[in-house]
């Protein structure tokens, strides 16, 4: 029973001097102060989104996989570009549409 004792001593001893000799190499284990409320440390370019820029897109690992909304962030924002460049090729579709009846209304004058 004295041997057990002995035994459970030692390895509490040398688990504290293990974890003291961690903690006096590797840091004390501060902390980053916390990012404000409702950014990520995710980025994109503000405007005009390439594949580059979302084949480089990572995301923090927690837990149970990806962060949900670092990735919900990245998909709005993917989403947003996508609505944004359908509708500006909307509006360049009725312009040269628009100038296409143009054109052959003055080719049509002409005759």
């Amino acid at each position: 029973m004295t041997t057990v004792l002995l035994y459970l001593v030692v390895m509490l001893l040398v688990g504290a001097v293990v974890f003291l000799l961690a903690a006096v190499v590797f840091g004390r284990g501060e902390e980053l102060e916390p990012l404000p409320p409702g950014t990520s440390p995710t980025r994109l370019p503000a405007q005009d989104i390439t594949g580059a820029d979302v084949a480089q897109v990572r995301f923090q690992i927690v837990l149970r996989g990806y962060k949900m909304s670092e990735v919900d962030w990245v998909l709005h924002r993917l989403g947003g570009e996508l609505d944004s460049a359908r509708e500006r090729i909307a509006v360049l579709e009725r312009r040269c549409a628009d100038a296409g009846l143009v054109v052959e209304q003055a080719a049509g004058d002409e005759r």
